[in-house]
Formats: structure tokens, C-alpha cells, sequence
């Protein structure tokens, strides 16, 4: 698929929920991609993209902000805490916030720098023991102990197991959401982001059907 194919695609399930098009961002998913693919993208004009490593966000996307305005970068991967630093100078999003300590160290870092990226929680709804994420159950309390650290948090993300069918993790993210006054829904990827879109995502992970099958690195 393309870059359009993919943007019609989403456009018309955001339609058939009743939806404006306009209130779901694409994140184009670049980790392990070769560079002469994610700046294809970048002349087409798209500026939002996610990475799942900090280190491979930091040897590609300085350089390409230099050559390109207006990129908006997500981290959306699991962020061990020693690289908390390093996330927050080149994210304008982090969509893997799970844990108190990591909660605690952004937290003093926004104190430091004086801002935060947008955070979105992390929650594990298959409560799958290798995959990070707050449990289900945790999430409430763990939402407003974020919230009692000043911590810019605007929403969920989730990544359903994936045998399962991803309808029903969906329905309990946004539920979650709703309930905890959150509008941000970071849900849905390459199989099933049209799925997302109609149980409210407003943001979607798109990495192989924008750019191909992942280079092994």
C-alpha cells in the first residue's frame, strides 16, 4: 500500500464511525527502515513519524530535521529510564509511559527543562507477562499518580496480543479513556488501524504497509 492508499483508507473508516478524518493522526512507523525510504516519505510531505528505539531515532532524525521543518516524532517503544533524557530532547510525543519510576524521572526532568513531551500510558490489555504496560486494573490509580507529577499526559496506548482480535483491547482502551477524561487513543497498526478508527484512535501506528516489510538490523 501507499502513503495515500493508506490515508484514504483511514478517512473512510473515520466516515463509516462517523468521524471527521481530520481528528485521527497517522504515525508513520520508520524503525529498522532503510534511510532512502523514510525520506521518500519525508518528500511527499508527511512530517509525523515513530521510532521504538532511542538510539536509532537519535542517529537518524537530527539530521533529517535539519533538512526537513516540522517533523513530529513519537517514541513508541519501550523507554528504559537511563534514556529518559535522551527521549525527551527528541520526541515531541512518548507513547510508553508504564511505570512509576520511569513516571518519576520524567517528571524530574520536565521540572528541569521547563517542558514535557505529550505522554501517552502505556496499558498492557492482554496483560501479557513479556510485554510492557500498565495492567488493566492499575491503569486508573496509575493515571492519576502521573497526574499528581504535573506529567502532560492526553492519552492511551495499547497493543493487543497478536492472536487475539484486536476489537475488544480497543473498546476497553477507549473506555479507560472516557473515564479518565482522556481524548488521546494511540491504537492500531499495519493489520488492523482501520478496526482502531472506528473504537476512537486518534492516533495510528502504520510502519510496513507505508514503507514495506522491516529491514533486519
Amino acid at each position: 500500500m501507499s502513503l495515500e492508499s493508506i490515508q484514504a483508507s483511514m478517512a473512510g473508516a473515520a466516515r463509516d464511525a462517523g468521524r471527521d478524518p481530520s481528528d485521527v493522526t497517522l504515525i508513520a512507523v520508520s524503525k529498522v527502515q532503510p534511510l532512502e525510504r523514510v525520506v521518500a516519505i519525508l518528500e511527499s510531505g508527511h512530517r509525523i513519524f515513530g521510532e521504538n528505539k532511542v538510539q536509532e531515532a537519535a542517529g537518524k532524525w537530527p539530521d533529517l530535521r535539519a533538512r526537513y521543518e516540522g517533523i513530529d516524532l513519537h517514541l513508541i517503544g519501550p523507554l528504559q529510564t537511563n534514556k529518559a533524557r535522551q527521549a525527551m530532547d527528541l520526541a515531541q510525543s512518548i507513547h510508553s509511559l508504564d511505570r512509576p519510576k520511569l513516571a518519576r524521572t520524567l517528571a524530574r526532568l520536565a521540572q528541569e527543562r521547563g517542558d514535557c513531551p505529550s505522554l501517552f500510558v502505556q496499558v498492557n490489555t492482554g496483560q501479557e507477562p513479556q510485554k510492557a504496560g500498565v495492567l488493566p486494573a492499575e491503569a486508573d490509580e496509575f493515571i492519576a499518580e502521573c497526574r499528581g507529577m504535573d506529567l502532560p499526559v492526553v492519552g492511551l496506548m495499547c497493543i493487543p496480543p497478536a492472536e487475539d482480535n484486536p476489537a475488544p483491547h480497543f473498546q476497553m482502551l477507549a473506555e479507560m479513556a472516557a473515564r479518565n477524561g482522556l481524548s488521546g487513543l494511540s491504537m492500531g497498526m499495519s493489520s488492523d488501524f482501520e478496526t482502531a478508527i472506528r473504537h476512537g484512535a486518534t492516533h495510528v501506528r502504520v510502519g510496513s504497509a507505508i514503507f514495506g516489510e522491516r529491514v533486519a538490523g
